[in-house]
């Protein structure tokens, strides 16, 4: 079996065609909210209580990813109206925190990043991985079918897989115009009109009023300038003018990031109702500018934050290395989510066809920007790598433990509500498929045990690793691909250094879009 120019083709010659996956991937075969739907009944019905936070003072974010797969009824040929369409959760996340720099460890052994899409996204690749040790075992139940390269696999032509998260991710696509109409008595914007994370989960919640009295520089004329490079000989001028909207406009016209919020400020302060609502702050993202780049302006109101940037995950006093959730699903879209290790035995990376967030404060401009736009001019990349068009949509339902539904069911109580110190990691895989972590490491572990494998996390560095390696070893020499065969390779590093056009579309995302980002010391990856 392999890929031909119209479609998969079989050992008989028949070829099924691709006429399925546009309709799946444009949502034309799901809505926002059944995939919605199907990601809360699977966290209220699948889960345990363990790992869930307390509803009378708790509250946590939801991610997972959810499989779309079409089959035509009978032999009538493919249509819209003759597809039988199924669609599974098969890895699901929980969590609002990270870890500082200070508790990382240099065997692999603790998760870095808790916060619940990049829980999911793990959760994700330790399903993957099990799909390619089924593909590897030619069992027809794989995701994956052979592709035309030795020892290379390719997803099914009739499958896509959606994201969802209930609530938009920390860092840029956070950075959403707060609107309020006129006739409304301007009041501190506080809390409870946040976007609905903590600074944990990379919102500060402290939405600053108009009368904020932090300081900014500014030049003789009241304005703040500053320059960006964009990495392709280009530069953004960044100005702000008082406590006007801050535009952000790239000099040559030609800006591919689109970062200003401008747009989609003018447009909600034509729009009428209660009076005319008129933008009098943004949200805010307790994400942090990357050190060495851009940084916030942090006037008060509409010029706090500059956008399109860069940003790494605040912690509690310790500074994590963990980039923002906007930032790594941009990267996702370049790059796939199955990362390097897996990439040795796919030709084409794994995309998403679309993003589903929950009901929260959400800007379809800012995650366009966020995820899309802002590596949108990339060119070079190597063959199967590509600038995606995910589907960016949302559904009207919420998360029943999302810290704005916690605070409407808290309304008359005193009690502080905090984030649950907990993550849940779901995979739809035979083996312990869940897994609860608290600081990076299983709920319960001791100090002591720090370290033991008891205290593993099943989607932490090492455990993926180990199971790769198992998978790597499942396979006769002959059949491995080119960039496994006859190497001496023995950690984490050499594996992901050795998936050549991964690091090759890697380097050039980083140098055309990504300059930033902040990437871990190689003594972190020098573990077997």
């Amino acid at each position: 079996m392999g890929f031909g120019e119209r479609g998969l083709v079989t050992q008989y010659g028949h070829v099924i065609q691709f006429c399925l996956e546009p309709a799946l991937a444009s949502g034309a075969m799901w809505s926002a909210d059944e995939i919605a739907e199907l990601c809360y009944v699977h966290y209220r019905s699948r889960l345990p209580k363990q790992g869930k936070p307390d509803p009378k003072r708790e509250w946590t974010s939801l991610a997972a990813v959810v499989k779309v797969e079409s089959a035509t009824r009978g032999e009538v040929p493919a249509s819209p109206g003759n597809l039988q369409v199924t669609k599974e959760v098969v890895a699901l996340g929980t969590g609002t925190k990270c870890i500082g720099k200070n508790k990382m460890r240099k065997t692999g052994d603790i998760l870095n990043d808790s916060h619940a899409e990049i829980v999911a996204k793990r959760s994700f690749q330790r399903y993957l991985l099990h799909q390619m040790w089924l593909a590897a075992s030619y069992q027809q139940c794989s995701i994956f079918v052979p592709g035309t390269e030795t020892g290379k696999w390719i997803l099914k032509p009739s499958i896509v897989f959606v994201f969802f998260s209930s609530h938009t991710p920390c860092g840029d696509a956070s950075i959403i115009p707060m609107t309020e109409p006129e006739n409304q008595f301007s009041k501190p914007v506080t809390g409870n009109n946040a976007a609905g994370q903590s600074t944990e989960c990379g919102v500060n919640c402290d939405c600053f009023a108009p009368k904020d009295k932090r300081k900014s520089q500014k030049t003789a004329s009241n304005h703040i300038i500053k320059r960006v490079k964009t990495g392709n000989d280009g530069y953004f001028s960044v100005v702000t003018e008082d406590l006007t909207v801050q535009h952000v406009k790239q000099e040559d016209d030609l800006n591919p990031k689109s970062c200003e919020c401008s747009a989609e400020v003018q447009r909600a302060n034509k729009e009428t109702g209660l009076g005319t609502p008129k933008v009098v702050d943004v949200y805010r993202t307790g994400a942090k500018c990357v050190p060495g780049e851009l940084g916030d302006a942090r006037v008060p109101g509409l010029g706090y934050h500059s956008v399109g940037l860069l940003r790494v995950k605040p912690g509690r006093g310790d500074r994590t290395c963990s980039m923002s959730c906007s930032d790594k699903m941009a990267r996702w879209n370049v790059l796939g989510c199955q990362g390097a290790l897996l990439m040795h035995f796919l030709q084409y990376p794994v995309y998403l066809s679309a993003v589903v967030v929950g009901k929260c404060p959400y800007s379809q401009e800012a995650m366009r920007r966020a995820v899309i736009e802002r590596c949108q001019h990339i060119s070079f990349l190597p063959n199967g790598f590509l600038t995606q068009e995910v589907k960016l949509v949302q559904s009207d339902l919420r998360f029943e433990h999302s810290r704005q539904a916690i605070q409407e069911f808290q309304t008359n109580s005193k009690t502080k509500l905090v984030p649950c110190g907990a993550a849940i990691s779901w995979s739809a895989v035979p083996e312990e498929p869940l897994d609860v972590t608290s600081d990076g490491v299983r709920q319960g572990t001791t100090k002591k045990g720090i370290g033991t494998h008891q205290s593993r996390s099943k989607i932490c560095k090492v455990e993926l690793f180990h199971a790769f390696q198992k998978l790597v070893t499942s396979i006769p020499q002959e059949d491995l691909p080119d960039t496994l065969r006859m190497k001496t390779l023995e950690t984490y590093w050499d594996y992901k250094e050795a998936a050549l056009n991964y690091q090759e579309a890697w380097k050039i995302l980083r140098s055309q879009a990504l300059s930033g980002w902040v990437k871990n010391a190689k003594e972190y990856l020098h573990f077997t």
